[in-house]
């Protein structure tokens, strides 16, 4: 039987770093790199209003958990923000989730939805016009709400559950797909590139997904288990496989992936970061162009209906 360094009975260990941990040891080293990712990136200051994205998921609510209990140690405002695609027989069966941990943790919670920001659910979209698949238009729409809603709720921070495992492909697909305006936008800050951006940060950026899942469990954290119906697209499919493939063979590559792009990050930020961005001229919300991917997506969902 192992042994944790403390003495106690091991449950988990950690191939990358050689270590067998104890449940306490494993929760401990889990919060810390929370705290840590925080402190060193310097993503929170005091009296800021983080709002909180949550999902129903593993990731945003242990996430939220979290910045409850850094709550109680340091001084900041903290709001939850949930958001309903209108997926049928996921997001209604997530949404409790999201409902009951707000309510334990005493959390205000605000709430949006696909239909009423853009008068589609996103199921209704996929049936009208699947052109680009859902994960795109999905992608952009709750950009948009996020940043929107996370500015009128008040918010200065918008904290986003984003594990290791996610980090670590959009990277790569970043780089195999020669994206360089989406490479200087990965990191642990962004510039204050317009005056209706709220800054996102991922504190959750360098833990792996498989123990994220095993800290909620132990942490008796409750969270939906079943995956978004849309969210199998080949191409970030392939790159999961691999990594995980190359994680296998050669432990801590991910991790490796992920302090490689932090050390270049401030280079592709300078160069292919503007130092702001326009307006949408007709939403008037942060655009890299005149009209905005969302405005854009919404006059193609409308063209293919025929107004």
């Amino acid at each position: 039987m192992q042994q944790c360094s403390c003495g106690h009975r091991a449950i988990y260990f950690r191939r990358y770093s050689g270590q067998h941990l104890c449940k306490r040891c494993f929760s401990r080293s889990i919060f810390k790199k929370f705290k840590d990712t925080i402190r060193i990136n310097k993503l929170i200051e005091r009296d800021d209003h983080v709002v909180c994205g949550v999902s129903g998921g593993k990731d945003s609510l242990v996430l939220l958990h979290m910045l409850k209990d850094l709550q109680s140690k340091f001084q900041f405002e903290l709001s939850a923000l949930v958001i309903d695609e209108g997926i049928a027989g996921y997001r209604d069966v997530s949404l409790p989730y999201v409902h009951r941990a707000c309510k334990q943790l005493g959390v205000p919670l605000h709430t949006r939805s696909f239909k009423e920001a853009y008068g589609y659910t996103l199921d209704e979209v996929t049936q009208i016009e699947d052109r680009l698949g859902a994960c795109s238009y999905c992608g952009v729409f709750r950009r948009n709400i996020l940043n929107q809603a996370s500015r009128e709720i008040g918010g200065t921070k918008l904290a986003l559950g984003h594990n290791l495992d996610d980090e670590s492909q959009v990277i790569l697909m970043n780089m195999l797909r020669g994206d360089m305006g989406r490479f200087g936008r990965t990191g642990t800050f962004y510039k204050d590139v317009h005056p209706k951006f709220i800054p996102r940060i991922k504190p959750l950026r360098e833990i792996p997904e498989k123990e994220l899942v095993l800290y909620a469990v132990i942490s008796g954290i409750e969270f939906d288990f079943e995956e978004c119906p849309y969210a199998h697209e080949a191409f970030r499919d392939d790159v999961r496989d691999f990594l995980n493939d190359m994680e296998q063979k050669r432990p801590g590559t991910k991790h490796t992936l992920l302090k490689t792009y932090d050390k270049l990050f401030p280079i592709f930020n300078e160069q292919f970061t503007p130092e702001s961005i326009a307006t949408c001229k007709r939403c008037g919300e942060p655009s890299i162009s005149t009209l905005c991917k969302k405005c854009e997506m919404i006059d193609d969902i409308k063209k293919k209906k025929g107004y």
